[in-house]
């Protein structure tokens, strides 16, 4: 924006940065989606992981009050145990994605680009102006 408004060397540096934001973004909300599901938070608190993206910078503290409050402690499920949830589809369907991290690394990175290739021809919010 500073390039572009400031200095007025036009459009092209919002075009490479935006295009690294929002990839970064869409990512972002991913692995809050993946943690959560994890780490067995509600379904409030992964919206809120996910909403937090939305306001720049929102996800530092969050993150840190995450960390305060223990809801990143704890390995990865890779195995069934005896709670409860362990029997639900999601859980199942986690355990699955965990226990083969390259194959999740890059099916969740073709799913990332294929919804950001989508978002780029839908075009800006609000249309060219």
């Amino acid at each position: 924006m500073i390039l572009k408004y400031g200095i007025k060397v036009g459009d092209w540096p919002v075009s490479i940065a935006g295009f690294i934001h929002g990839f970064v973004f869409l990512t972002y909300i991913v692995a809050a989606i993946l943690v959560g599901m994890n780490q067995r938070w509600s379904k409030v608190l992964i919206l809120g992981a996910a909403a937090t993206s939305v306001i720049p910078f929102l996800t530092i503290p969050f993150d840190k009050w995450l960390e305060r409050k223990g809801k990143l402690v704890g390995p990865w499920r890779k195995e069934a145990s005896d709670h409860p949830a362990d029997q639900r589809w999601t859980d199942s369907t986690m355990r699955w994605l965990v226990a083969r991290p390259m194959l999740t690394s890059i099916t969740l990175f073709v799913v990332i680009v294929a919804v950001f290739s989508t978002m780029l021809v839908m075009g800006p919010p609000g249309g060219r102006g």
